[in-house]
C-alpha cells in the first residue's frame, strides 16, 4: 500500500476507474457475442442485433476504454463474419 497521500487517492481513482470500465467492457462483449450466437443459430433480429453491438462498440470508444481503430477493426470483423455466416445460410 502507499504511504503517500497523494498516491493512495490516485489508487482510489484508478480502482473506480476500473470498475466503471469493466461495465461497459462487459456489455460490448456481451453485445458483440449475441449477435454471433444468433447469426450462427440463423435466428433472432440481426440487423437489431448489430445495430446494438455497433452501438456500444462506438460507446466504448467515446468513453476511452478501447482505442478508435480497435473498435473499427472489431465492426469490421463482425460484419465480415456475417456477411459469411449469410452467405452460406443462402
Amino acid at each position: 500500500m502507499a504511504n503517500i497521500k497523494s498516491q493512495k487517492k490516485r489508487n482510489l481513482q484508478n480502482e473506480k476507474r476500473r470498475v466503471r470500465n469493466k461495465g461497459v467492457r462487459s456489455e460490448m462483449k456481451t453485445r458483440v457475442k449475441h449477435v454471433e450466437q444468433a447469426a450462427a443459430k440463423g435466428e433472432g433480429d440481426l440487423e437489431t442485433l448489430h445495430r446494438d453491438a455497433i452501438s456500444k462498440l462506438d460507446k466504448a470508444v467515446t468513453k476511452g476504454i478501447i482505442h478508435k481503430n480497435a473498435a473499427n477493426r472489431r465492426k469490421s470483423r463482425l460484419a465480415k463474419r456475417l456477411t459469411r455466416l449469410s452467405a452460406t445460410d443462402a
